[in-house]
């Protein structure tokens, strides 16, 4: 571990958080995981910490609305990673908690999607991005050292059923599958093992400080018509197909409730707008992950997708 950053996560009992605490582990990181104490009691987080605690991950004490505890949690370490879901406007408690340690060499603030930035969201997904970008820059403002991570989506989270609605399904269709638009923009999902990684990665590497890693490995980009063509090909069978136009979809998403409305709005980017893929990467603001770590053997979307079969 000579030489390896100690790394905190903040939320990292959560979705994604869980992958990115494994990686820091597995690649020989100290690993801290700030943890309420009603989480080791927890019977649903039960084997997330058990597995920390395999991994040998310490666990920290604390909590986000506890400053004198994010503080101290914050002195320990050298990187802080947060994975926090709702609280995305909060991080600024992580903000200031950083700045009082004075000891950070590298923030990565909860992302893990599109681009914050780089996006052409509506409503209310706009807002949620909105909140994502004046992290951002209160980041900035500060000078904090960062690295932004624009994971695109997760192909746990959407391979199962072909949508990022919930849905309670556990295999993609095989009678008719419903495609947003003309179906042809380019998305990219991945496999939270490789965003977890991919993340890690990062943190002692110079050439990402104050830099954005945008994950899009080239065979994890697909329109969503090659993606179900090659369902189809892999079950041999063809599916019945129904379009929604982008008007209708439009009026689904001022008509829906929460949180079913913010599903449809950040559908609405990746499948329709292309929001993923429908800029160049520029030098001066990241890089492409694959390019950058072409050692890591990240999981195809095809590989992901066999599973099902």
């Amino acid at each position: 571990m000579a030489g390896k950053s100690k790394v905190l996560i903040i939320g990292g009992t959560g979705y994604i958080g869980k992958f990115i605490v494994e990686a820091s582990a597995k690649e020989g990181h100290p690993t801290f995981a700030l943890v309420r104490e009603s989480t080791l009691s927890d019977p649903v987080k039960g084997n997330i910490i058990d597995n920390f605690k395999n991994l040998g991950v310490h666990l920290l004490i604390g909590d986000l609305y506890d400053h004198e505890s994010l503080v101290k949690a914050i002195k320990q370490v050298d990187v802080v990673i947060s994975t926090v879901g709702q609280q995305i406007e909060d991080q600024v408690k992580i903000i200031a908690a950083i700045k009082e340690a004075g000891n950070v060499k590298r923030f990565l603030p909860s992302e893990f999607g599109l681009d914050s930035d780089l996006n052409n969201a509506v409503e209310p997904g706009k807002s949620v991005y909105a909140v994502k970008a004046q992290i951002r820059r209160a980041i900035e403002a500060e000078g904090i050292p960062y690295t932004y991570v624009a994971s695109n989506g997760f192909a746990g989270y959407f391979l199962p059923s072909l949508s990022l609605l919930p849905s309670g399904v556990t295999s993609p269709p095989r009678d008719k599958v419903v495609i947003l638009g003309d179906g042809n923009a380019k998305v990219v999902f991945n496999r939270e093992t490789d965003i977890g990684t991919y993340t890690i990665k990062t943190i002692d590497d110079p050439r990402t400080l104050n830099k954005t890693l945008f994950i899009r490995p080239p065979n994890n980009t697909y329109s969503y018509k090659e993606l179900v063509a090659l369902w189809e090909t892999m079950i041999g069978k063809t599916l019945e197909k129904t379009y929604i136009p982008e008007e209708q979809l439009l009026k689904h998403i001022q008509e829906s409730p929460m949180p079913i409305n913010i599903f449809l709005a950040l559908s609405h980017c990746i499948f329709v707008n292309g929001d993923s893929t429908n800029f160049d990467i520029e030098p001066s603001v990241g890089f492409e992950a694959s390019e950058l770590y072409p050692e890591v053997k990240n999981t195809t979307l095809e590989e992901a997708l066999r599973r099902f079969v």
